[in-house]
């Protein structure tokens, strides 16, 4: 890879796990040579405060797009964003984009990602699953999409919600190619 840096676009939505988004912002806050562009639902601001108790989101220094902003560099795939993740994704975002809905900043994202055949990684959280789904996650699948549920491995011994939590994040960062020290089996 050249020099350029790379461009990822993270997107919450409303689902629970706000703690999933956290840690990624955490990790990619402290990596160089990257360009991180925020998407935070109305949605997912209130779970955040809900679930952990605070507003920290609006101290990260990255740039912040709103759902409406399709003047948003990554609403076109000219501007070469190289992976897109939802963390953590709710159901209704993952149909709107398994149907190419793209009806939001979001959704339009996403398409983008897919259609330049670059990297999608969704965070699904949700149990359990239905048959539509399932199903929308197969549709993804197929069209290049990366589907990562957010259920923790337990190979490390963690011993604080944080630490859980970091074993999905952890994955993720593997799927985004980022050099990440973490447990690994085996080793």
């Amino acid at each position: 890879m050249s020099d350029r840096k790379r461009k990822i676009v993270i997107a919450i939505t409303g689902a629970s796990g706000s703690i999933y988004a956290k840690l990624l912002l955490d990790t990619l806050a402290s990596i160089e040579n990257i360009e991180v562009g925020v998407l935070l639902s109305d949605n997912a601001k209130t779970v955040w405060k809900t679930e952990l108790e605070n507003e920290y989101f609006k101290n990260y220094q990255f740039t912040f797009y709103d759902k409406t902003d399709f003047n948003a560099p990554f609403a076109s795939g000219s501007a070469k964003y190289d992976t897109m993740v939802v963390i953590p994704c709710s159901m209704g975002t993952l149909g709107r984009i398994a149907n190419g809905t793209s009806n939001d900043l979001l959704t339009r994202a996403a398409d983008v990602i897919l259609k330049e055949r670059r990297k999608l990684i969704l965070v699904a959280r949700e149990t359990p699953y239905s048959l539509i789904h399932l199903n929308n996650m197969k549709t993804v699948t197929e069209a290049g999409g990366i589907i990562c549920p957010a259920t923790p491995s337990f190979y490390s011994l963690p011993k604080t919600i944080e630490e859980v939590a970091k074993t999905v994040v952890d994955r993720v960062l593997d799927l985004m190619n980022l050099e990440n020290e973490s447990y690994r089996w085996g080793y």
